[in-house]
């Protein structure tokens, strides 16, 4: 079953390794959230081209009249817009995914710097908690006794919520089928 994409999220190709998940067992939400991008590698590369011409065509002007310190500053200007660019494109190598089944909501995450965790809740006493009215600092949590782990932090308020009434109807759905009462 392919993860599905809520919101903007993306899909990725690589996924974890669930293999303690045998085929037999229903799964009712498999999500994976990923940030989303800026720029694809080939427009990057088209942006840093743009500001280096700019900046080189600059530098020989103020180099004509002299200036010479100021095609130094160009220099670091460029290597500054660098700069930007790698930590934005190290922030969205993040990814986590959510998946329920009836036996437990699993959440795998990989952080920017590629520090796996991973955590695995009950879906009967799981509670999926995203604090309203929306604002920006609403964050979307999944708590079990007094533990709570928030997730999506990189997700718009709008996709957030879509996350957690997409959770909340997949546990849902979980807990019917696990207690499922036999006439």
């Amino acid at each position: 079953m392919r993860p599905q994409p809520l919101g903007k999220t993306l899909i990725s190709s690589k996924l974890p390794d669930m293999t303690e998940y045998p085929n037999t067992v229903p799964v009712y939400l498999d999500a994976m959230l990923r940030p989303n991008q800026s720029l694809s590698k080939s427009a990057f590369i088209l942006v840093m081209c743009g500001i280096g011409l700019i900046n080189f065509l600059s530098a020989i002007a103020f180099f004509q009249y002299g200036a010479i310190p100021i095609v130094g500053f160009l220099g670091l200007d460029l290597f500054a817009v660098w700069l930007a660019f790698r930590f934005c494109f190290r922030d969205q190598r993040q990814w986590t995914r959510v998946r329920v089944t009836a036996d437990c909501l699993r959440v795998d995450h990989m952080s920017p710097k590629g520090a796996a965790s991973n955590v695995e809740l009950p879906t009967v006493f799981t509670r999926v908690e995203l604090k309203e009215p929306l604002t920006p600092n609403s964050w979307l949590t999944l708590a079990h006794k007094t533990e709570a782990y928030v997730i999506g932090r990189f997700l718009t308020v709008d996709e957030r919520k879509s996350l957690a009434d997409a959770i909340r109807e997949a546990l849902s759905r979980a807990r019917n089928e696990r207690f499922v009462s036999e006439s």
